[in-house]
């Protein structure tokens, strides 16, 4: 089998694509942004990654947010239930955890099927 690697870099890659099944981590890129606005810019992100490579949001299998902030939960959902495809929501937890950049709010792992 097949192993994909979008735009690998020394570090990573931005997606690796596996017997149908893409995996990508989004971060926000406007960091001086509120939890609500950096979760909508990550789940573009996530969107447009998946849409290039031949998938799309409804497609998703598995989501793990990340928090910096418990406190951002809320707004962080509103983000989520205005993007998610309804009927087709995914597996899905939130954690609080310490991101590296501390102005990142929320990141966002998904995997995803793939035709």
């Amino acid at each position: 089998m097949s192993i994909v690697r979008v735009k690998p870099e020394a570090r990573w890659s931005d997606a690796v694509i596996h017997n149908h099944t893409l995996y990508y981590t989004g971060v926000p890129e406007n960091l001086t942004a509120g939890a609500f606005e950096q979760t909508q810019n990550t789940l573009q992100q996530i969107e447009d990654m998946l849409k290039e490579q031949g998938s799309d949001k409804s497609k998703i299998l598995d989501a793990t947010i990340i928090l910096a902030n418990a406190d951002d939960f809320a707004e962080m959902n509103r983000a989520w239930d205005a993007w998610v495809v309804p009927g087709h929501a995914p597996v899905r937890c939130t954690i609080q955890a310490t991101l590296m950049k501390p102005t990142y709010k929320v990141e966002i792992k998904i995997i995803a099927a793939v035709d």
